[in-house]
């Protein structure tokens, strides 16, 4: 359990960007159109973790698109466990499967370096991009599988305020949606919000044309316009379930790149002067913006070692995990920050052609599934209702 030990305010660390963000309370009087054409949920847990989606789904009438990999997940036990009313497609992704995404100049860049991630997160909400164009989607529910739904009102008054807005997040309440480092700033004292995410997030496909980078923190890149942020609004509230954020070093290591990179990013849109992030490309930027970062996670590991044994749990955990986040911060460049930023405006462009060459074929399901696969590439394994596996 994390307790408060103070409150701690650091120069060099932005506890909060929810000013970027407009707020809505339930009482605000909505927009009629709450209608709701699909949730996406990209999932690696056995289909029992799909309970919430599938009642949201059911309850707002929509479908329910469930991506998974790994071991515990399976297309088929998912398909297995919905109820006769949801209309859901349930897909099976095969790693050695090439999928119909670009080729990322962002992913090339980390190729083969200690940065890059075997995670398939980003590809599955990209995936689910591209099925709204398929399918004709306008409105979609991002939704993690570790992410409790209460009932299917506030998704209604966030999917509602897309009319106006390019993306709805909903509060995170329960156990807090941050990085370790940050896990660990707060548990040592520091404040520390968070913010909107792809975990409970409601999007208008239609309008931009973003994409989800392969980088921690992709969700927060996903928000990004050109050259500043899109509209965003946040209402209602769901709940995270808890976890350890310091079961494992490699968990700190692996977020850090996507941490300094969006971190510093949301500094400049956070800041009065009204340029947007152009300043990121600069490598001066980086110079100190890096230097605020390691005096910021020197500050909690200092502050953490200082924590009364008995208000730690596994002290030994925490401090193992903020080492290996500065490790992996002793090893990003200004340079290296430009040259994925660049990357990263390039990708947006990329990513915009490449939807130019995606149909819409609206509700054939079998004909969309062809279009997730390289061209060649025998389709992905899915099952709907009333269909067995293919």
């Amino acid at each position: 359990m994390e307790t408060e030990i103070a409150n701690v305010t650091v120069e060099h660390h932005h506890g909060s960007h929810r000013h970027l963000v407009d707020t809505f309370a339930d009482a605000y009087p909505f927009p009629a159109s709450g209608r709701v054409d699909a949730i996406v949920v990209p999932t690696i847990r056995h289909p029992t973790w799909l309970k919430y989606a599938i009642r949201l789904a059911s309850e707002l009438g929509c479908r329910l698109v469930s991506l998974h990999s790994g071991k515990y997940s399976a297309a088929d036990d998912a398909g297995d466990r919905m109820p006769d009313d949801v209309d859901f497609l349930a897909v099976d992704l095969d790693q050695g499967r090439p999928l119909n995404l670009p080729d990322f100049h962002t992913t090339a860049l980390v190729r083969g370096t200690p940065f890059a991630r075997a995670t398939d997160l980003s590809a599955k909400r990209n995936l689910g991009l591209i099925l709204a164009r398929l399918m004709g989607w306008e409105r979609v529910i991002f939704l993690d599988d570790d992410i409790e739904v209460g009932g299917h009102a506030d998704v209604a008054r966030a999917a509602a305020l897309l009319d106006a807005y390019d993306a709805v997040g909903m509060h995170i309440g329960g156990y807090p949606d941050n990085s370790v480092v940050c896990h660990a700033h707060r548990f040592a004292g520091g404040k520390q919000d968070s913010f909107v995410g792809g975990g409970a997030l409601a999007v208008e496909t239609t309008r931009r044309h973003s994409f989800f980078p392969n980088i921690y923190n992709e969700d927060w890149f996903y928000l990004l316009s050109e050259t500043s942020l899109s509209r965003l609004a946040v209402t209602g509230k769901v709940k995270q379930r808890p976890y350890d954020p310091f079961d494992r070093p490699a968990r700190a290591r692996d977020q850090e790149l996507g941490d300094v990179l969006a971190e510093g990013v949301y500094w400049l849109l956070d800041g009065e002067e009204g340029t947007g992030w152009k300043a990121a490309t600069d490598p001066a930027y980086w110079t100190g913006f890096l230097t605020k970062r390691k005096a910021f996670v020197g500050d909690v590991l200092s502050r953490v070692r200082r924590l009364p044994p008995a208000s730690r749990p596994n002290p030994q955990a925490m401090t193992e995990s903020l080492v290996a986040a500065r490790g992996r911060l002793d090893r990003i460049t200004p340079d290296f920050c430009v040259a994925y930023l660049e990357a990263l405006l390039k990708d947006r462009h990329l990513w915009a052609d490449h939807l130019k060459t995606i149909p819409k074929l609206g509700s054939a399901t079998g004909d969309a599934m062809k279009w997730l696969t390289k061209d060649g590439v025998r389709p992905l394994r899915y099952r709907t209702r009333g269909n067995t596996p293919r």
